[in-house]
């Protein structure tokens, strides 16, 4: 069974030309209907390069996120250990910082991480976690300032907590620093059918906020909501977002699990609704990624994977000239395929091919793909031990 469904897999999302054969695009126009992508022609696919992987950092368990700061080192959280390491040079090591705080079930642990703007000058970083506090628990985010020797990482305060959980299921966890200075957070539902739909709930949403603060942004929606934490939501109605990537153009766009079937990649637009809602008791068979069915009005998926389902995770978009037909794509690391899909949009956002390089196929589940200061990728494997960092370059 396991080999039919792999194959099924590479059938629907890998052809040899890089069509989205069995991948749909969705308008946000019209009755946002799905769409076969567009076939590419011979001379794009003769412009997509050849892949150079190789395993720059090793050694590692179930890394969840990877970012580079000054100095040409790399910051990795490990989401079981609960370690925050920093790689120098061919070296890894820990940094001390408190980890006995992290809560660790299931899906959660030591999750996502950005690094400030200005962290040449403040040192300060972000991480999205399971946090024990007063002998409870929830998923939080936290900003923290790395000493000079990269040795130590300071708390310097929570941010913006409370996010729901229960066995650590569906802990969504993503972090994203937009162009204009703002802190993103995509999260899980918590496994809880109430929470994707409830403004006053902080999971199965995307969040922005001041990442110097705290504070809810302004332009959000619900900014001056009584309830504090509506003021938060940027969307709502997701099951458990595990990317965020803003393109070029400013669009901000998710990745997210899907529940049976459909894996999603959403443009994200303020105060949207992305149409997620279990039935009571969290039961999900038949019950479609985007609802329509539902009050209001659901936006649909840029891309979804059908069925089955490929377990999306992290993303970013493909910047250099030296990509060639990869520039300017959004690649998303797929856990359960075991591969990376790089996806082709037009300028409206509409999907028009798809391809999934072999030369990615042989790591095992991919966590998440960050991008290097020089355009390279960055890539966590999620296979539990002997996990890496893979880096990732066309040739």
């Amino acid at each position: 069974m396991k080999l039919l469904l792999g194959a099924l897999s590479l059938v629907l999302l890998v052809p040899a030309a890089p069509a989205a054969t069995g991948a749909t695009g969705t308008s946000e126009s019209a009755a946002d209907t799905p769409r076969s992508a567009a076939t590419t022609s011979p001379a794009k696919r003769r412009a997509a390069p050849a892949i150079r992987a190789r395993r720059q950092v090793t050694g590692l368990q179930h890394p969840w996120d990877v970012k580079p700061i000054r100095g040409g080192r790399l910051l990795i959280t490990e989401r079981d250990s609960r370690h925050l390491l920093l790689w120098q040079a061919g070296r890894t090591r820990r940094v001390s910082f408190p980890s006995r705080r992290i809560w660790v079930s299931g899906e959660t642990g030591l999750m996502s991480m950005e690094v400030d703007p200005n962290f040449a000058r403040n040192g300060r970083f972000y991480t999205c976690s399971g946090w024990k506090a007063g002998g409870r628990h929830d998923i939080r985010v936290i900003a923290w300032r790395l000493n000079g020797a990269g040795t130590r990482a300071s708390l310097v305060e929570t941010l913006v907590g409370g996010f729901p959980t229960t066995s650590g299921r569906h802990g969504g966890c993503r972090l994203l620093i937009t162009q204009g200075g703002l802190l993103m957070v995509g999260t899980g539902d918590a496994a809880n059918h109430r929470n994707p739909r409830n403004l006053k709930s902080l999971g199965g949403k995307t969040l922005r906020l001041d990442r110097l603060t705290g504070r809810p942004f302004s332009g959000n929606k619900w900014a001056n909501a009584a309830n504090r934490r509506k003021r938060y939501v940027f969307t709502f109605g997701h099951r458990n977002v595990q990317g965020l990537a803003q393109r070029n153009d400013g669009t901000l766009w998710s990745v997210e699990h899907g529940s049976t079937r459909d894996d999603e990649v959403n443009r994200l637009g303020r105060g949207h609704d992305y149409g997620w809602q279990p039935r009571p008791g969290y039961v999900e068979t038949g019950v479609p990624m985007t609802d329509k069915s539902l009050p209001g009005r659901q936006f649909g998926a840029r891309w979804r994977s059908g069925n089955p389902t490929v377990a999306t995770s992290g993303a970013t978009w493909v910047r250099g000239a030296r990509w060639g037909a990869y520039q300017g794509t959004l690649a998303v690391a797929c856990l359960k395929a075991s591969r990376v899909i790089f996806m082709k949009f037009n300028r409206d956002g509409r999907l028009k091919w798809t391809r999934a390089p072999q030369r990615l196929r042989d790591f095992g589940r991919l966590r998440s793909v960050e991008r290097a200061p020089n355009n390279d990728l960055l890539i966590t494997t999620g296979n539990g031990n002997n996990d890496s960092v893979v880096r990732v370059s066309p040739r």
